[in-house]
């Protein structure tokens, strides 16, 4: 019995030894595969499996990420951005995206740079729809209940209306980006521009309105000469429902 438990205690230990020392084998082995191939490189000897030995590991490609330089965004925006920096659905030219919940525009060149952020005022109800129609109506007949800022996503040209230039998102349905206008005296919109609440944002007809100078110095020059993407996110629906996103990354 003594005999057994000694040859048993013997195989334990050799066990344990071979465990212990094979780091240190399988890294001189590696020294060892790697002054080989050296070798081979020197002499001209090589063969394509030593070169591939030696040649450093690809880093990870990473997607695109937009950066929104300190501007505070929802994560819908952030995912959008994401997802268009990544895909490109922009097809190489500036966009802006719209948050219509906290009320804010975002616009960015043809690289994806961001150009500026504003506050806007949008549609006075809430919806991602438009009624069939809408825009061959004068604004009298138009109710509340109809006066949405559809979500989707559109492609925008300058134009003009009402004796000024403005941003045409949906020209068949009157949807429009552009300055701040005082619309009805009952309307306070510079006020309601000027507060921080999204609440207050919801009042126009379905455009929307920026301040002037945001316009002027971030509209304007983005989209002057050339077409762009405007990407009205929803309110109700989804962000899949709306651009057809297999898969939206997530937001840092």
């Amino acid at each position: 019995m003594m005999k057994t438990m000694n040859a048993a205690g013997r195989i334990g230990l050799v066990l344990a030894a071979a465990v212990l020392a094979w780091p240190i084998v399988a890294a001189a082995g590696e020294a060892s595969r790697l002054a080989s191939t050296n070798e081979a490189l020197s002499t001209g000897s090589a063969t394509p499996a030593d070169t591939a030995l030696l040649a450093p590991t690809p880093p990870v490609s990473q997607p695109p990420r937009t950066d929104f330089l300190g501007e505070n965004a929802s994560n819908d925006v952030r995912r959008v951005a994401h997802w268009v920096a990544a895909s490109g659905d922009n097809g190489g030219l500036p966009y802006i995206i719209i948050d219509k919940i906290q009320a804010k525009v975002f616009v960015f060149d043809s690289t994806g740079r961001l150009r500026g952020a504003t506050l806007a005022l949008l549609g006075k109800a809430r919806g991602d729809d438009t009624v069939p129609g809408i825009g061959s109506r004068k604004l009298s007949t138009i109710r509340p209940n109809e006066r949405t800022t559809p979500a989707g996503r559109f492609v925008a040209d300058l134009g003009h209306d009402f004796g000024q230039d403005i941003l045409w998102i949906d020209y068949s349905d009157s949807i429009s980006l552009h300055r701040v206008i005082k619309g009805d005296p009952g309307d306070h919109r510079l006020l309601r521009l000027a507060t921080a609440s999204p609440l207050d944002k919801r009042i126009s007809y379905g455009c929307i309105n920026v301040p002037a100078k945001f316009y002027d110095e971030v509209v304007l020059k983005t989209f002057t000469g050339t077409s762009g993407i405007v990407y009205i996110l929803p309110e109700i629906k989804t962000l899949e429902d709306v651009f057809s996103i297999s898969e939206v990354p997530t937001a840092p």
